[in-house]
């Protein structure tokens, strides 16, 4: 009872790290990620196809595949070894076909079904070459029960989804029967994947196949020192001589003989299949913590590119604000038309020879001076200047918001791709500058409904009357916008002038503790108002980011998932195979 309970421990700690690799996802093109997305891809494949099936079905029956490279002999080799064409050599490369699974009759239930490799449909009752690389051909043959034989595509076809078939394959073996001849045995391709089986701990026996008889034992010695040199001393070789085929294209039986009777007493010998099971199992189990954790880096990276590329977007458009608050007290906004207009409100002669007289007469002189001479038309005017000046500056930085946040993108990982994706964060949104026109006209409302509230009783007063609440409403505007940083020579003179002046006439009607009062209300209303249409700019970056697949799995819950698994490891004795549980 206690080690079922063991072993219902592990098995449910491998099914939560399988939900939570298959709950990751590697969508933004950092660094090294082609890699990371093979390697998650291969690690979610081994535990749908080989560790979690294994783990549930110890006493299921010795899965050895037939993999080698283009041309090396493995179809022929698994005809021979059957005794009968069950899988055609290709004549042709690449061929292209369905992979073919040989079982004893007595043994089908255990691959009928989705217990080992799940995504490849199932092809059963003939033997027809026929069908895509994504079925599974199951035909039963003259193999010992216990013991199945699968003959995978070439390690090193020219078509990638072969090679990519016959990896996923090898990862859902319990044994490797790996063919290679006397010709091709040091290429490297072979040995990329003997490596793989080594850190893997995978159980390996080696084919050498068309080895010259004039050149036996030296190949196998040759062949011997480079298995003993790359740690697969202990695994078994046989060698079979370059011989005509007999009838159906099959290997003389004496060929095949050592094979097919070691081949036996593994599916015989209860103790010996349960240590090669034992071994790649163990081996499987044994490199999750590595792949696991080369997973969880590559999920981090993605996590902090998603970062990045929000932490760019948030500063590009502060960045945006900070120049509209910048631009509100540099004195910019009063040059130019809003000056002129300025002066067509006001006038240059006999108001500005008033105030130079002495700031402390203006306030007894500003009414009689004003009374009457501000119309209308010059309030419109320079409200209208006003406008457009501060729709020009919100303009002009919401646009180089969005080219320094796309130029940022082009620079940081994983965001080259989504600007390319969405060139039209590159620009302003389309309605962006019909929003600045509204939302200077809903400022400027804000600014009169503050003079009215702040007038009161004043209304009636001959400094309110003479200009009115508009005229009064442009002269906090233009307090808004008062410094003369920036400003060089005549122009200090004047726009500086003019903007201390407004704010002397306002505080001969409000007083002025009560300007600056206004005036820093009014500029917060304009920078807040700014500030949620540089939100509503900024959340289409935004968006984009969300529309990242970045999958529900963190780093922190796969390593948590991870640790499960060795948490159960610990606890659970080594799986003995054909014990059933």
């Amino acid at each position: 009872m206690a080690e079922d309970l063991e072993g219902a421990r592990l098995l449910s700690a491998l099914q939560s790290l399988r939900h939570a690799v298959n709950e990751t996802a590697l969508p933004l093109d950092v660094p090294d990620v082609q890699r990371a997305r093979r390697d998650r891809t291969e690690l979610l494949a081994q535990l749908d196809d080989y560790i979690l099936p294994r783990a549930a079905s110890l006493d299921a029956p010795l899965l050895a595949v037939v993999g080698g490279s283009t041309g090396a002999g493995k179809s022929t080799l698994v005809n021979s070894l059957v005794g009968e064409v069950v899988t055609k050599s290709g004549v042709l490369r690449p061929t292209t076909r369905a992979s073919t699974l040989i079982h004893h009759p007595a043994d089908k239930r255990w691959f009928t079904g989705t217990r080992v490799l799940p995504g490849l449909a199932r092809l059963t009752g003939d033997r027809d070459e026929t069908g895509d690389p994504g079925t599974l051909r199951l035909v039963p043959g003259n193999v010992p029960p216990g013991l199945a034989l699968l003959d995978a595509p070439d390690i090193d076809s020219v078509v990638s989804a072969n090679r990519d078939l016959a990896r996923q394959l090898l990862s859902a073996a319990d044994l490797w029967l790996f063919v290679t001849t006397a010709m091709r045995y040091a290429d490297a391709v072979p040995w990329d994947l003997l490596h793989q089986a080594i850190h893997r701990g995978t159980s390996v026996a080696v084919v050498l196949d068309r080895v010259p008889l004039d050149a036996m034992e030296e190949v196998r010695a040759d062949f011997a020192t480079m298995l003993m040199e790359q740690g697969l001393g202990q695994s078994p070789v046989f060698a079979i001589a370059e011989t005509a085929l007999g009838p159906g294209g099959l290997l003389p039986e004496v060929e095949v003989a050592r094979i097919n009777g070691w081949l036996a007493s593994l599916a015989a010998d209860q103790h010996a299949r349960s240590i090669v099971i034992r071994r790649t199992l163990q081996g499987a189990l044994d490199s999750l913590d590595k792949r696991a954790a080369a997973l969880e880096t590559a999920v981090a990276a993605q996590s902090t590119a998603l970062g990045e590329l929000g932490g760019s977007a948030r500063a590009g458009y502060a960045a945006a604000l900070a120049g509209v608050s910048d631009g509100m007290q540099d004195g910019t906004l009063l040059r130019g038309e809003v000056l002129a207009r300025w002066q067509d409100f006001v006038g240059t002669g006999e108001v500005f020879r008033q105030f130079e007289a002495g700031v402390g007469k203006v306030r007894d002189r500003v009414g009689a001076v004003l009374r009457g001479r501000v119309r209308q038309q010059p309030v419109d005017d320079l409200g209208e200047a006003l406008h457009t000046g501060v729709a020009a500056l919100l303009q002009a930085h919401g646009e180089t918001a969005a080219i320094n946040v796309t130029r940022s993108w082009r620079h940081t990982d994983g965001g080259a791709e989504l600007v390319q994706a969405h060139p039209e964060l590159a620009s302003v949104s389309g309605g962006f500058t019909a929003e600045t026109e509204r939302l200077v006209r809903l400022w400027q409302d804000d600014v009169l409904d503050m003079v009215r509230a702040e007038a009161g009783g004043k209304r009636a007063t001959a400094r309110f009357l003479a200009f009115g609440v508009n005229g009064i409403a442009v002269l906090l505007m233009l307090v808004v916008f008062s410094a003369t940083a920036g400003l060089t020579g005549a122009e200090i003179g004047i726009a500086g002038g003019s903007a201390v002046l407004a704010q002397r006439l306002l505080e001969a009607i409000f007083g002025d503790q009560a300007v600056r009062r206004l005036a820093s209300k009014a500029r917060g209303r304009l920078l807040t108002r700014t500030e949620q249409l540089y939100d509503a700019e900024r959340a289409r970056f935004e968006e984009v980011l969300d529309g990242v697949a970045v999958g529900a799995t963190t780093a922190a819950e796969l390593r948590q998932t991870v640790e499960q698994v060795r948490t159960a490891r610990h606890t659970e004795p080594a799986p003995q195979a054909g014990s059933r549980r």
